[in-house]
C-alpha cells in the first residue's frame, strides 16, 4: 500500500492515470451549478449532467476531473453530523473518469482495479466488490476478466441502481469495498448490514445503460455511458491508515490550526475535540464557497454559507475564544490547497474580508442571543421544554439561528418546541419566491429533442453587424396558441443568456409572417423564437428572412457594453473583493448586483461614473474574439458570475475591461454615449445593485430633470440659477407662516378654556372640542386642569389632519387616572394610547366613536 501519499499526490496521480489512457482533463467546475434543481454541485457528474442526457456534445468522449462538491442544505443535508463521526463531510472532493458513449464495463472495471492495485498498490485481498442482482455482465468481468474471488463479490438491489431522476437516463452500479478488518465488525461483507463501519465503498462505477419514459418503460440506449465516483478523502483515509477523515494529512492540519487559534489539543476534551473538528471542516466549505462567489446571507446558497460560518464560529465561542478564529482557518485553507486550486490565492483577500466581517457580525449577535437563551434555559427545570415562542423571538427579534438554539438547547439536556417555533414563523413570515424561467416547455420537449438527436442547432449569425440573414424554418409549435415558437437553422437574434434579453424582431417566409417577441434556449445549442404570427402561416421547411429590431439592438448593445465598464469601475472605487452577483441587460437599462458589505455613498457613486464616462470619451475599439477557455485564463480575463463556459470561448477586451462574455457589443467604447447610475441599494446581506443607463436615454434623463428644473423656477419665479436658493426661502417662509398659525390655534383653543370651566359640573370637565391638533387638545386640557377647582378633565375631537383623539388630565389631589378615564373610550375611536395617571392621550382612527367615548368617561367620573 502506498501509505505516503498525500491528498496533492493522490489527485495527480488520479489525472495522470487516466490522461494517459486518452482521458481529457476537465478542470473542477464551479460550486454553483446550472442545474436551477440543486444548490451546489454536490457530485463529480453534475457538471456533465447535459452530456450525459444528450443536450451538448461533450468536448472529448472521455474526461477526467477532480470535482469539489458540498453536501449542505436541502435532502444533502449533513450539517449537523459534521464533527460527530468520523466521515461525514460538507466540503469533499470526487475523483471522476467519465465515458460519454465511448468505452463501458469491460473497460471501466479493470481499469478502477488497475488504479487500486497497481498505483495505489491496495492488497487486492481486502477489495470487496458488489454488483446489481441483474448485472451478470458486471460480475463476470470482475470474476473472470480481472480475477477478483465469487465469493468476494456480492449483489445487491436498490443499492447498486442508479437513477438521476424517476424517468431519464439510469442503470446499475458497481462499486468497491475496502475491508477494514475484524476489528470494525462482523465478516459478511458489504451486503451485511450489520457491518457497515468494517467495510468502507471506496469506488463506484455507474453503467448509464437504459432511458426509462414517462410511462415507466425501459430501453437500452444505443451508447451507454459510464460516470465514476471515488471520494478522495476515503481514499485518503485508507491508503494513510487513518480511521477519521479528520486524521488525514490536509484535515490534520487544519485540525492542528484550528487546535493553535483555539488554544485546546486534540484528545483532551471531547467538546473541544467536536469543536476543532466543525472548525477545520468547514474552514474548507466557507473558503471554496466565498472563491466561488457565494456571500453569507439570508437566502438560498448565501443561508447555506451563512449556517455554516456560524456553526464553526459558535463553536469558538463557547470554548471561550474570545478572538477572531475564521480569518486564520482560511488563510491556512488557501495555503494548503491553492497549488491544486489556483483561484484560492486570486480570492485569498476577498475570502478573508468576508469571514471577518461575517464572524465580527455574528459574535455580537451570539452575545446577545446567549445571554437571553440562558436566561430563559434557568426558569425551567432539567429536560424541559424551551417553547418555540422564545425560539421564534431569538431568531426574530435577534438574529439568533434557530439551528444554533436547537444545539444549544440540546447540548444542555433540554428540548425544544419546534412545532411552537415552525407555527409562529409561519404566522409571521411570507417568502418571496422568485420564478425561475425554464429552458424547455414540456409541450414540445419531444420535438425539440429530436432536433438534437438529428443535430440540427442553431447557428447563431448575429453577432456582429449582421442583423438580416436567410434562414429555414426547421420546426414551429404551438401553432394556434397564444404561445407559438419558431425554430431556424441560423439566426441572427441573440437568445436570452448571461444577463441579457433576448432579441425581438420579425421573420417572413412566403406563406407568412411573425413579430418575434422574444428569444430564449430551448436546449444548448437550440434558439426558440416566441413570436405572434401577424399574417398567414409559417410551416416547417420554408426559407425565409430573419430581421432584427435594429435600434433595440443598438441599445441592448451599448447598456451590456456599459456594464463591463462599470464592473471596472466598481473594483475600482471600491476594491478588489467586489464580484459580480448577477446582471441584467436590456434595451431600456442595465442593472448590475454585486458583492459589498456597505451602501456606495453619493461621493462614491460619482467617481464611478466620472470613471467610467472617463473611459468612454477614450473611445478605444472593443474586441471581441474567440479563444479557447486556456487562452482566456492566461489573457487574464474574469468570468462573469453564473455564466457556463465551454472549450471555446468570447473575450471582451474593452478599454481597461477584460472579461468572459458571450453577449452582443459594440464596436467602440464612444458608441455607448454616456453612462449614468440611476439607482443603488441593497439586495441582501453584503450585496448591493447599482442600475444605469446610456446612450440616449441618458440624454433623455438629462432634457426630463433640465425641464423639470426650468418648470420649478418658473414657478418660484427665480432664475433657473437660483432654484435651490429660491426654494430654500419658500419654505423657510412657509415654515415661519405654520408657525404662526399655530400659534394663533394654540391660543384660540386656550382662550376656550375660561368657558368650558364655567361649565365644569363637580370640578369635573367633559367636552367635545373639534378642529384642533392633538398637541393643542392636550394643552386646552392642561390648562382647565389648572383652573381653579377643576380636579378632572377629559377632552375628545377630530382633528383636521383626521382621525380623532382623546385627552384626560387630573389633578394630583383629585385620587383619580388619568389613563383609566380613556381606556374604554379608546376603543370606541379604534385606537390606543397612554396610560399615564395624571395625564394621558389616545390616537384612534374612527371618530364618529367620539360621543360615545366621552360618555364613558362621564360615566367613570359619576357624571353618566
Amino acid at each position: 500500500m502506498n501509505d505516503s501519499m498525500t491528498a496533492a499526490e493522490l489527485r495527480r496521480a488520479f489525472v495522470d492515470f487516466f490522461t494517459e489512457r486518452d482521458h481529457q482533463l476537465v478542470p473542477s467546475a464551479s460550486l454553483i451549478p446550472h442545474d436551477q434543481t440543486l444548490l451546489f454541485v454536490n457530485s463529480g457528474m453534475v457538471p456533465f449532467k447535459s452530456y450525459f442526457v444528450g443536450e451538448e456534445k461533450p468536448p472529448h468522449p472521455r474526461v477526467v476531473s477532480v470535482q469539489k462538491c458540498v453536501r449542505a442544505g436541502g435532502k444533502h443535508n449533513d450539517l449537523d453530523e459534521v464533527g460527530r463521526t468520523s466521515r461525514h463531510l460538507t466540503f469533499f472532493e470526487m475523483l471522476g473518469n467519465f465515458s460519454f458513449g465511448d468505452y463501458f464495463k469491460e473497460q471501466a472495471i479493470p481499469q478502477a482495479w488497475e488504479f487500486f492495485t497497481k498505483v495505489l498498490q491496495l492488497d487486492p485481498e481486502r477489495l470487496w466488490v458488489t454488483v446489481h442482482l441483474s448485472d451478470d455482465e458486471a460480475e463476470d468481468i470482475w470474476a473472470n476478466t480481472v480475477g477478483v474471488p465469487k465469493e468476494r463479490i456480492q449483489r445487491l438491489d436498490e443499492d447498486n441502481w442508479w437513477r438521476m431522476a424517476d424517468t431519464g437516463p439510469n442503470g446499475p452500479s458497481s462499486e468497491i469495498f475496502w475491508d477494514k478488518g475484524p476489528a470494525y465488525g462482523p465478516e459478511g461483507g458489504p451486503a451485511n448490514p450489520e457491518a457497515d463501519e468494517r467495510y468502507v465503498e471506496i469506488w463506484n462505477l455507474v453503467f448509464m445503460q437504459f432511458e426509462t419514459d414517462e410511462s415507466g418503460n425501459s430501453q437500452e440506449l444505443p451508447r451507454p455511458s459510464i460516470d465514476t465516483g471515488a471520494g478522495l478523502e476515503r481514499i485518503l483515509s485508507v491508503l494513510q491508515g487513518k480511521d477519521s477523515v479528520f486524521e488525514i494529512d490536509e484535515m490534520a492540519t487544519l485540525v492542528a490550526r484550528a487546535g493553535e487559534i483555539t488554544g485546546y489539543r486534540l484528545g483532551t476534551d471531547e467538546n473541544a475535540d467536536l469543536a476543532l473538528r466543525v472548525l477545520a471542516e468547514h474552514a474548507r466549505t466557507m473558503t471554496f464557497l466565498i472563491s466561488d462567489g457565494v456571500f453569507p446571507s439570508n437566502e438560498d446558497r448565501g443561508y447555506v454559507l451563512r449556517r455554516i460560518m456560524r456553526r464553526a464560529i459558535r463553536f469558538a465561542y463557547l470554548l471561550g475564544v474570545t478572538d477572531l478564529v475564521t480569518p486564520s482557518l482560511v488563510e491556512t485553507v488557501v495555503d494548503i490547497m491553492e497549488v491544486d486550486y489556483p483561484q484560492l490565492k486570486a480570492s485569498r483577500e476577498l475570502i478573508m474580508t468576508t469571514v471577518e466581517r461575517e464572524e465580527t457580525q455574528f459574535r455580537r449577535t451570539l452575545a446577545n442571543g446567549l445571554r437571553i437563551l440562558d436566561e430563559q434555559l434557568a426558569s425551567i427545570d432539567k429536560g424541559g421544554v424551551l417553547p418555540g415562542a422564545v425560539a421564534f423571538l431569538l431568531h426574530d427579534t435577534y438574529g439568533f439561528p434557530y439551528e444554533v438554539t436547537e444545539e444549544v438547547v440540546t447540548e444542555r439536556g433540554f428540548r425544544l418546541d419546534r412545532e411552537g417555533f415552525e407555527s409562529e414563523m409561519a404566522a409571521q413570515r411570507e417568502r418571496a419566491k422568485a420564478a425561475r424561467k425554464g429552458v424547455v416547455q414540456a409541450a414540445d420537449q419531444d420535438q425539440i429533442q429530436g432536433l438534437i438527436e438529428a443535430g440540427s442547432l442553431t447557428s447563431f449569425v448575429g453577432r456582429d453587424e449582421i442583423t438580416e440573414v436567410p434562414v429555414r424554418v426547421l420546426l414551429v409549435t404551438g401553432s394556434g396558441t397564444d404561445t407559438v415558437s419558431i425554430f431556424l437553422d441560423r439566426s441572427p437574434f441573440y437568445a436570452e443568456s448571461g444577463g441579457q434579453v433576448g432579441d425581438t424582431g420579425s421573420i417572413v417566409t412566403d406563406s407568412g409572417s411573425a413579430t418575434v417577441l422574444d428569444t430564449v434556449y430551448a436546449a444548448p445549442g437550440i434558439q426558440r423564437h416566441l413570436v405572434k404570427i401577424t399574417a398567414g402561416q409559417v410551416v416547417a421547411g420554408q426559407a425565409g428572412v430573419a430581421s432584427v429590431d435594429e435600434l433595440r439592438r443598438d441599445a441592448i448593445r451599448r447598456n451590456h457594453t456599459g456594464t463591463h465598464i462599470l464592473h471596472w469601475a466598481l473594483r475600482q472605487i471600491l476594491g478588489d473583493h467586489v464580484q459580480q452577483q448577477g446582471s441584467m441587460v436590456s434595451a431600456e437599462r442595465l442593472r448590475f448586483d454585486f458583492s459589498h458589505f456597505e451602501p456606495v455613498t453619493p461621493d462614491q457613486i460619482a467617481a464611478i461614473e466620472d470613471l467610467v464616462n472617463r473611459e468612454l470619451l477614450k473611445n478605444p475599439q472593443v474586441r471581441h474574439p474567440e479563444v479557447s477557455k486556456a487562452e482566456a485564463e492566461k489573457m487574464g480575463a474574469i468570468a462573469f458570475f453564473g455564466d457556463k463556459y465551454g472549450d471555446r470561448v468570447r473575450v471582451l477586451d474593452a478599454g481597461p475591461s477584460l472579461e468572459f462574455c458571450g453577449g452582443t457589443h459594440v464596436s467602440a467604447l464612444g458608441d455607448i454615449g454616456l453612462l449614468k447610475i440611476t439607482s443603488e441599494g441593497s439586495i441582501g446581506s453584503n450585496l448591493r445593485r447599482v442600475e444605469a443607463i446610456t446612450g440616449n436615454d441618458t440624454i433623455e434623463l438629462l432634457r426630463e430633470e433640465q425641464s423639470t428644473k426650468a418648470a420649478l423656477a418658473e414657478a418660484l419665479n427665480v432664475p433657473i440659477g437660483d432654484v435651490v436658493e429660491g426654494l430654500d426661502k419658500r419654505l423657510a417662509e412657509l415654515k415661519e407662516v405654520k408657525a404662526e398659525v399655530a400659534e394663533m390655534r394654540a391660543q384660540l383653543a386656550l382662550s376656550q378654556a375660561d368657558s368650558l370651566a364655567a361649565e365644569a359640573i363637580d370640578g369635573v370637565v367633559v367636552a367635545r372640542v373639534d378642529g384642533i391638533s392633538q398637541d393643542d387638545l392636550k394643552n386646552l386640557a392642561v390648562a382647565l386642569r389648572d383652573h381653579v377647582g377643576i380636579r378632572a378633565v377629559v377632552l375628545g375631537g377630530a382633528p383636521q389632519s383626521g382621525g380623532a383623539a382623546l385627552v384626560a388630565a387630573v389633578s394630583s389631589e383629585s385620587g383619580l387616572h388619568a389613563g383609566r378615564l380613556i381606556a374604554d373610550g379608546s376603543k370606541c375611536i379604534k385606537g390606543g394610547g397612554g396610560k399615564a395617571p395624571e395625564l394621558a392621550m389616545a390616537g384612534g382612527r374612527e371618530p364618529a366613536g367620539l360621543d360615545e367615548a366621552l360618555g364613558l368617561a362621564r360615566a367613570a367620573l359619576g357624571q353618566g
